[in-house]
């Protein structure tokens, strides 16, 4: 839109432009018709007295021949009839007195405004007289003064730019008129190709722009169809490697998980073991038995810190217990600890039995994350935790944790952990949205991942198995 208003500006200004050119243009040739009319009529008026010169000294042969002009009035109607508008004429026969005819100024025109009339004297200047002898073999006859009247010129200039501008106003209105409905015809189409952009930036890769007839504009929507094509299929890979990359990270972890119970909680055990058995047989060293005690505590407290981490790396549960089940043991845990920091209270409603494993496993995961940096990065007393199943658009999960330990929702979106960042990658990869908000006492993080996706996908792998 602010390029067709610039183009109607620039358009503006061009006509306003050559508008005043016009208009001065036209200035300067009423000047000259001034000057030439003035210029015609001294010549007419000096041919007809040189013919009435030589008319009475053929007639009445030695007739005031000291006077030089034949007939004494020569102010008559005849030669008014050859003076233009608004043109006075000075003549002297001899050495008498000039005497002067002036054609009349109300058939030139209109009386001018005095802004126009200050303008032209301004430009222009008064109108200089012109002079022509009365003839050439009789220099001595006499000179025929030609002026234009002041307010003649002016009133006449008036009158020639009053006709010319007004039409060049009408067909400056009018050309404008044409060239903007022009122009926003012909830009119209950025419009939709800008609405495709937007759908584009906000990740519908779905929507494709109308191909124009005209060849920018449908070479430019032909780009954008493509574009949006490229990305609909790197959307489409991206998100089917982030999914493949949350398994093998959650078979990884189960892994790890499978590896420390069996092999370090064993050893662990056996130390715990080891070392009650060396407290049990030194009663006579008591410096021994206080050594067992020591490592016998240190042994129950890896052993205690192996089980937290095995609750956070284990996933299986999931498939056994289920999603309702593993969030009411997440919270439990949190609420079971000595001397817990904020009680963490749970909201479930929905059916959330037949939430897609995957969809499941990233639900849990974005909770557990949402949770400890609660706990870590706020001092909150009450954290509520809300996970729903919307029936809405094929359904969706819809989580939200809110605490009141007056934490910055700014600072946590810019911040570079890799918590939020794998928070936003989960939920990604099943076209959901993540927000965090500034709630009544401290910070809101609400998750919304959709079914339609993860249904697909699971109907997917069923064909291709």
């Amino acid at each position: 839109m602010q390029l067709i208003v610039r183009l109607l500006l620039r358009l503006a200004g061009v006509v306003l432009l050559c508008l005043s050119l016009a208009i001065g243009w036209v200035m300067l040739d009423a000047h000259r018709m001034i000057r030439a009319e003035t210029a015609a009529s001294a010549e007419r008026v000096a041919h007809e007295l040189e013919n009435l010169f030589w008319r009475e000294i053929l007639w009445r042969g030695s007739m005031r021949r000291d006077k030089i002009l034949p007939i004494p009035n020569w102010e008559s109607l005849a030669t008014l009839k050859l003076v233009s508008p608004g043109v006075c004429i000075m003549f002297a026969p001899g050495a008498e007195t000039p005497r002067e005819l002036c054609s009349q100024t109300e058939g030139v025109g209109a009386p001018e405004p005095q802004w126009f009339a200050r303008l032209f004297d301004f430009l222009f200047g008064p109108p200089a007289p012109i002079e022509r002898a009365l003839t050439v073999r009789q220099p001595e006859t006499g000179v025929v003064i030609a002026r234009a009247d002041p307010e003649a010129a002016v009133r006449q200039a008036w009158r020639e730019i009053s006709i010319v501008a007004g039409v060049a106003v009408f067909m400056a209105i009018g050309v404008s008129l044409l060239a903007a409905l022009v122009i926003i015809h012909a830009l119209a189409p950025t419009r939709v190709v800008i609405d495709g952009l937007r759908r584009l930036e906000s990740g519908n890769y779905r929507h494709r722009i109308h191909t124009f007839t005209c060849g920018e504009f449908g070479l430019i929507a032909r780009a954008v169809n493509d574009l949006a094509e490229r990305l609909a299929q790197t959307t489409a890979e991206r998100v089917a490697l982030t999914k493949r990359l949350f398994e093998v990270q959650e078979e990884e972890r189960r892994a790890l998980a499978r590896d420390l119970h069996d092999e370090f909680g064993q050893c662990l055990t056996a130390t715990t073991a080891f070392a009650a058995a060396i407290e049990a047989g030194a009663q006579d060293r008591p410096d021994l038995a206080a050594d067992a005690r020591s490592i016998g505590k240190a042994a129950r407290r890896m052993t205690a810190t192996l089980r937290e981490a095995l609750a956070r790396l284990r996933s299986q549960d999931l498939d056994e217990l289920g999603l309702e089940a593993c969030l009411v043991q997440l919270v439990a845990g949190w609420n079971a600890q000595t001397a817990p920091r904020a009680v963490v209270h749970l909201d479930l409603m929905g059916d959330l039995a037949a939430v897609p494993p995957s969809v499941s496993t990233s639900v849990f995961r974005i909770a557990q994350e949402c949770l400890t940096n609660a706990m870590r990065h706020g001092r909150p007393h009450d954290v509520y935790l809300r996970v729903e199943r919307l029936a809405s658009n094929d359904g969706v999960v819809a989580l939200t944790v809110e605490d009141d330990g007056g934490g910055d929702p700014t600072r946590i979106d810019v911040s570079a952990g890799h918590g939020l960042l794998g928070m936003r990658e989960r939920v990604s990869a099943f076209g959901g949205s993540l927000e965090i908000g500034r709630a009544a006492r401290g910070v809101c993080v609400a998750a919304r991942i959709p079914l339609v996706a993860a249904n697909a996908n699971a109907a997917m792998g069923r064909k291709a198995a």
